[in-house]
């Protein structure tokens, strides 16, 4: 079963100024661990879009978010990527989970939310501590608008704080983080597999 994945890089860093980012780099990865499960990725690098601040699906006249919406919605699988600032994710990665809020009053012809039977995981990159408080807001955010999370569905790595090396600058990947990796990608298209094939009960009985 062929699977479709999107992966929202929230890098800061939009594509003119920088052609590569730690985060991205650490998505590539998981992107490449998909395809052995016969999921393919598309990337969009959210700093290189208009996408206009607001909790609804259509902010108007060049918002950019109603054809990202279109795309999370045509996928199975849902990658969220984010660098850590001031301990938290990205300003970039909050502004699409809040523009997913709009998930909350949106629903099927059974009355469930349109995310449901996808499945969502998260990918972390930083200098400092924060790892899993920052995954843990995006995993609420993602679940609190109706994505479903796997087991172990989140892939870190973080310096030495203070530091001044970056994920991208590494010329190997961690054995620890290839492990989070591997473990991410398998249950991550195990779970949209089994929701693919059944989804969730209708809401309306």
């Amino acid at each position: 079963m062929s699977l479709k994945a999107l992966a929202l890089n929230g890098t800061l860093k939009a594509s003119n100024f920088a052609e590569e980012s730690s985060t991205g780099k650490l998505m590539e990865l998981i992107a490449e661990e998909f395809q052995k499960y016969g999921v393919e990725t598309e990337t969009i690098r959210l700093a290189d879009h208009d996408i206009k601040p607001g909790v609804t699906s259509d902010e108007g006249r060049g918002d950019a978010w109603p054809n990202i919406r279109k795309k999370i919605l045509e996928s199975d699988i849902l990658l969220v990527g984010t660098p850590i600032w001031l301990g938290q994710p990205g300003s970039v990665c909050k502004r699409a989970l809040e523009r997913m809020d709009a998930f909350l009053e949106e629903t099927d012809e059974q009355g469930r939310m349109v995310s449901y039977g996808k499945v969502a995981s998260v990918a972390v990159v930083g200098n400092e501590d924060g790892a899993h408080h920052v995954s843990a807001e995006v995993f609420q955010a993602l679940n609190d608008v109706g994505f479903t999370i796997p087991a172990n569905a989140v892939a870190y790595w973080v310096g030495e704080a203070m530091g001044s090396t970056n994920f991208i600058d590494l010329k190997k990947t961690p054995e620890a983080v290839q492990a989070m990796i591997s473990t991410l990608a398998r249950n991550t298209a195990h779970l949209a597999k089994l929701l693919k094939q059944r989804q969730y009960p209708s809401q309306e009985g």
